[in-house]
């Protein structure tokens, strides 16, 4: 095995004459499209701003609407079920791929998944295996290189807080690494944040900075995030603002009680938003101070859409309470995906479109011109003063490609006595290098009776099992006109096209195979004001 992981090396530093680059790839949890300053938001998010303005943001980057599908697509470069879901049977994840290639593994956070990151290739983890937990006192599911670890009050000098502890504990595992024999080993650090998820909780110091900013409501707040989109360059006309729908009230609807209900969760959400950006910022500072930031490639993605489900308990409890238990709902989630349709779960754009922001080295940056990339509204990329904007499609099943291709590293066909299925992604090493590349011929979407299929700039989705609707991105990117009515053909074309790969590829079960129904259904209760 030595033998093999020599040659691996070798061969892998023949194709790379630079060094190869160190991986930091950072998802946010439940993090909508326009929920950080450089995508339109009113949150104060400086440090993921400047890695934009260095880096590269995309319009068009997907995910699968939800938690623990992204996180087996992020980790394997496969559809969710394809890969064998959180059982990960017919996956490898990226620190399995690169560990034998000489890449020093780590990650901190959210897992989510069967078994834990140290069963499936990361040399260290600390984190918490459950779907969300309480961020001042945690949970059972922590652990430390694969043995239990208790919640502390306090860690590193200060109240715990899950957010601050993913970065002390990335920053210590740098540390140890950078002490080692591994100190030249170029390293994979994946950081998978909590936060924004539910429930909403944040130190009061965070929360106070907000107070008041979310008086004037969604309906306000959502327009002004959607000119901050266009003024930016980040969006076109070519986006219209999708309306609001009727199960979300109009602000000026609700009493004023109501409203400053209202206005309070949005205030913690925020505050959560805020104290990430700090961490990602307590990171670059790292990186920088031991000079490992000039060879890093940065990655801050989403794992889906705002979500609109409000589970609130303990709302008599301040958020800086742990027994408390906030949630938001549909108004603030509407405003949380501006200017898209719908939210987490669904496989409209609301759902699976995530802010993605792409910092790499100068050294891997196409230096030299390419005719007709930096006219405006050129797909491949647009140059603003906020940064470089590209519309090229991507999803998270791009990442093991793209790993792949930075690191030399080969993808495995068999990890013990797991066959693992052939990769779906595609590198997008030539976005990040500010070049076109080659998309995908198609893209597939599922979560439980969600769907969708998009072909070049041809959509099909389906809500809860709903009726097909069909939306030309290229002309309607918000998804507002549905051409299903007009494109009979073309729907039976591509939702026969779904069916084939959802059971083919992604080895659906039959309960989720069933077929769309005539219309389109009702995914909440219409809501009324109570003025």
């Amino acid at each position: 095995m030595k033998v093999a992981s020599t040659i691996l090396l070798l061969l892998a530093g023949l194709l790379h004459a630079a060094p190869r680059p160190n991986i930091v790839l950072i998802m946010a949890d439940d993090l909508g499209f326009s929920d950080i300053g450089c995508y339109g938001a009113e949150i104060e998010t400086p440090r993921l701003d400047a890695l934009a303005k260095e880096g590269t943001r995309f319009t068009q980057f997907y995910n699968t609407a939800k938690c623990h599908s992204s996180r087996v697509s992020l980790l394997t470069g496969l559809y969710c079920d394809q890969a064998g879901a959180g059982s990960l049977s017919r996956g490898a994840t990226i620190a399995e791929a690169l560990n034998p290639s000489g890449y020093h593994t780590m990650m901190v956070g959210k897992w989510h998944l069967e078994k834990q990151p140290t069963d499936f290739g990361f040399q260290r983890y600390w984190g918490h295996l459950s779907g969300a937990t309480n961020f001042f006192t945690g949970d059972d599911t922590f652990r430390l290189d694969g043995k239990n670890w208790t919640v502390p009050s306090e860690l590193k000098g200060r109240p715990f807080y899950v957010t601050n502890a993913n970065v002390d504990f990335a920053i210590d595992f740098l540390n140890e690494k950078q002490n080692s024999d591994a100190k030249d080993d170029p390293f994979l650090l994946y950081v998978a944040f909590n936060a924004p998820h539910y429930p909403l909780q944040a130190p009061k110091e965070a929360v106070v900075k907000y107070q008041g900013r979310y008086d004037e409501g969604w309906d306000v707040l959502r327009e002004k995030r959607y000119q901050r989109q266009l003024d930016s360059g980040l969006i076109t006309e070519r986006h219209k603002l999708s309306p609001r729908p009727s199960h979300v009230p109009a602000w000026d609807s609700l009493s004023e009680k109501d409203q400053k209900w209202q206005s309070r969760r949005m205030e913690v959400f925020a505050a959560m938003v805020d104290v990430l950006d700090q961490n990602v910022g307590r990171l670059v500072d790292h990186l920088k101070k031991e000079d490992l930031y000039d060879n890093t490639v940065i990655l801050f993605c989403s794992d889906n859409g705002a979500c609109p489900f409000d589970r609130t308990r303990g709302k008599d409890k301040d958020p800086w309470d742990p027994e408390s238990y906030w949630c938001y709902d549909t108004g603030w989630a509407h405003m949380g995906n501006t200017p898209f349709r719908l939210y987490k779960q669904n496989q409209h754009q609301g759902g699976i479109s995530s802010p993605m922001i792409a910092r790499v080295p100068p050294s891997m940056l196409t230096v030299a011109p390419v005719p007709k990339v930096t006219e405006p509204g050129s797909p491949i990329r647009r140059n603003t003063p906020q940064g470089t904007i590209t519309d090229q499609p991507g999803h998270l099943i791009d990442f093991m490609a793209t790993f792949l291709e930075l690191s030399g590293a080969r993808y495995p066909e068999k990890i013990g006595e797991r066959t693992i299925d052939p990769l779906q992604g595609k590198s997008l090493v030539p976005i990040l290098k500010r070049e076109a590349r080659k998309g995908h011929e198609q893209l597939y979407f599922h979560f439980g009776t969600d769907r969708a299929l998009r072909q070049s700039d041809w959509k099909l989705v389906s809500a809860k099992g709903g009726r097909w609707e069909l939306y030309d991105l290229a002309n309607d990117p918000t998804e507002v006109n549905d051409l299903a009515k007009a494109n009979p053909e073309r729907v039976a074309r591509m939702s026969k096209e779904w069916f084939r790969v959802a059971t083919d590829v992604d080895r659906l079960p039959s309960n989720q195979l069933k077929p769309a129904t005539k219309h389109i259904k009702a995914l909440f209760k219409k809501k009324k004001g109570n003025k």
